[in-house]
């Protein structure tokens, strides 16, 4: 069900050539959802910015659903004013090295603005009381204080700019990012291997943004069909991964043969079946491109 634990509005909406997909569902045993998403077309629609974020939300982490919101939005703040660069440059190959380089840069800038804006309510309201002036009491003012400690936002983030032309994608920490091309064969391009338990790189870390991962992928037969981003909740709710992949291309499947509302509608029920297997909160978001007999039901 969408709602308060995502940031896209909920329902399919069209952008020339793709179909916004988003869904979220809290774990069962959960007051609230500690993931946020974002799924939006820029640049005239000629661009796709998606996103969610997990707040790890554990009793140390008890404010990560503020770190997975402020996550969402910075990313999507920097995302979009990069994807109007990638529109720009468009098919035009002696520009992509800019590209490139712009997009190693993204992850710093989202980084910073995230502590940024984290440290400014920390201040505001210590997550565990003023340290600081207790470390001072202890030791006296000649002492330095010590660094704040924002393990309490901890949060995952992944991220893509898609275009007609090419793919930008980052990950820091658990979740996954799935393409399913034309064949229908799904590629995972940030994937780590099999998953390590509950241990996950976080925003919350001294300088995050050495731990993201990144991927570019430019198209020169054409995007593919289906992009799909959701949180770790959706793939530990299979018994293996490549159960996780044959439902993503299942879904891409339906969608070319139902159309994107009729995915759309069926997305809450198959979500909150996975958050009941997982017991985690389960957030999807993906752009769909929709064959023209189907362009109808958008």
């Amino acid at each position: 069900m969408t709602g308060p634990e995502t940031t896209t509005r909920p329902g399919p909406a069209a952008t020339a050539p793709w179909t916004l997909l988003s869904g979220a569902v809290k774990g069962v045993a959960k007051r609230y959802s500690q993931d946020r998403s974002a799924a939006l077309s820029v640049a005239g629609g000629r661009a796709i910015v998606l996103a969610v974020a997990d707040g790890h939300g554990s009793a140390a982490h008890f404010r990560s659903d503020l770190g997975a919101r402020w996550a969402v939005e910075e990313f999507t703040t920097c995302a979009s004013t990069f994807a109007y660069e990638v529109v720009r440059v468009g098919d035009d190959a002696a520009g992509w090295t800019a590209l490139r380089e712009e997009a190693r840069r993204l992850p710093q800038q989202v980084g910073h603005r995230w502590h940024r804006r984290t440290l400014l309510h920390e201040s505001n309201s210590p997550a565990r009381g003023d340290r600081r002036l207790r470390a001072a009491a202890r030791t006296g003012p000649a002492e330095r204080p010590e660094p704040p400690d924002l393990a309490a936002y901890g949060s995952t983030l992944i991220g893509a700019v898609l275009t007609e032309h090419m793919l930008f994608c980052w990950q820091l920490g658990d979740g996954d990012i799935v393409l399913v091309d034309d064949g229908g064969a799904p590629h995972t391009p940030l994937s780590t291997g099999p998953d390590m338990g509950d241990e996950t790189d976080s925003l919350c870390e001294p300088e995050p943004w050495r731990k993201m991962r990144s991927h570019w992928q430019p198209f020169t037969g054409g995007a593919p069909p289906c992009v799909l981003l959701s949180t770790d909740g959706l793939s530990k709710s299979f018994a293996d991964h490549q159960g996780f992949l044959d439902f993503a291309t299942g879904l891409g499947e339906r969608a070319a043969e139902q159309g994107v509302a009729a995915v759309q509608a069926q997305l809450p029920d198959w979500l909150g079946r996975a958050a009941k297997f997982s017991g985690d909160d389960t957030t999807l978001v993906g752009a769909i491109s929709v064959p023209p007999q189907r362009s109808d039901e958008r």
